[in-house]
């Protein structure tokens, strides 16, 4: 009998779970962002301005809809040569009638670029005190646990970029999912590629989808060159915001660079996938295998499926990547062998 993880029912909704517009350190309007990635094929984007969770309903229509959001950072104070260590994470509002922005600093000390111009359009609780931000593991982790308890979804943001290394992020409890990659940092010509950090957190135990998301600021003559790369490709029903969500939740997305996962389904212990065109697939398993885990094309020839046998005593998890003849990517997120072979 077929389990689908991927496909098998429902749509294929082109998302960009973290931008940010002119209302913080962007460029472009939140109208102009809509109208921009609507052309390239997107459904979603999840306004994520810094440090202010601004509502933007008013831009929802038929084949759009904006996730209510914000990003923060909480940074090393150092003058160490190596500079500062910062760790960047996005909320994503589960429900978009949870309009309440946790971890509000009332005197404005975090806010930058047009951000501290918005004050007026941030609701936050009068009845807690100022969130100060402290730069620790513990400190980090009580802000990802905090906005779980608060109905977010979380996830933990470049973290090449962020010039964190596995001591602080293998340790960190409480995202729902990782940027895999992240292309406002990949431009800037970092390897913000980042699936052997996505093992390192999981070997960990660390149980967490993987993203891909644009985190665009549009800041150059070329507006777009932060643009339309990393995406999220989230199954879902129907493109309404609690469905999307819920999807979040329940890891029923793929991030990607480029190429397409049609479906991804288990049957008698073997992992199937169907894809785009591409020139490798391969598989993760957590463990070091002696068989196989990488299916190759011929010169000219593309692979649009292929298969592996799971052992559910032995793997720790699996997960999927898909390389296209550009080496750009699709990655499933991870699956661990003892939640998804129990039944």
């Amino acid at each position: 009998m077929k389990k689908y993880l991927l496909g098998g029912s429902g749509n294929f909704y082109k998302a960009n779970l973290h931008s940010h517009t002119n209302l913080s350190d962007g460029v472009l309007s939140p109208e102009k962002m809509k109208e921009e990635y609507m052309k390239q094929g997107y459904s979603i984007i999840a306004y994520t301005d810094h440090n202010t969770m601004i509502d933007h309903s008013d831009l929802a229509e038929e084949n759009f809809l904006p996730l209510l959001g914000f990003e923060i950072d909480i940074s090393e104070k150092t003058t160490a040569p190596r500079g500062r260590r910062t760790c960047h994470i996005c909320f994503i509002a589960i429900d978009p009638e949870n309009k309440v922005q946790p971890f509000w600093e009332r005197s404005g000390k975090y806010l930058f670029g047009n951000s501290k111009y918005q004050v007026d359009k941030v609701i936050f609780d009068e009845n807690e005190p100022d969130y100060i931000r402290n730069y620790s593991v513990e400190d980090v982790n009580y802000v990802m646990q905090t906005a779980r308890e608060k109905g977010f979804f979380v996830t933990y943001n470049h973290p090449v970029w962020s010039g964190e290394t596995f001591e602080q992020y293998a340790y960190y409890r409480g995202m729902h999912a990782m940027e895999i990659f992240n292309t406002g940092c990949y431009v800037l010509g970092l390897p913000e590629y980042n699936p052997k950090i996505y093992d390192d957190i999981l070997r960990e135990d660390n149980r967490i989808y993987c993203i891909a998301a644009d985190d665009n600021h549009n800041a150059s003559a070329d507006w777009a060159h932060d643009s339309f790369i990393g995406h999220t490709v989230i199954n879902a029903d129907k493109l309404e915001y609690k469905t999307i969500t819920k999807a979040l939740l329940d890891g029923k997305f793929y991030a990607s660079t480029g190429p397409e996962i049609h479906s991804l389904y288990l049957e008698d212990n073997v992992v199937h996938i169907t894809c785009s065109p591409a020139k490798t697939i391969t598989l993760n398993t957590g463990r070091v295998r002696s068989s196989s885990q990488r299916r190759v094309a011929q010169k000219g020839e593309y692979l649009t499926e292929a298969q592996f046998k799971i052992n559910p005593d032995a793997d720790i998890y699996f997960r999927l990547d898909v390389y296209d003849e550009t080496g750009m990517a699709a990655n499933t997120s991870a699956y661990f062998c003892d939640e998804i072979f129990k039944n």
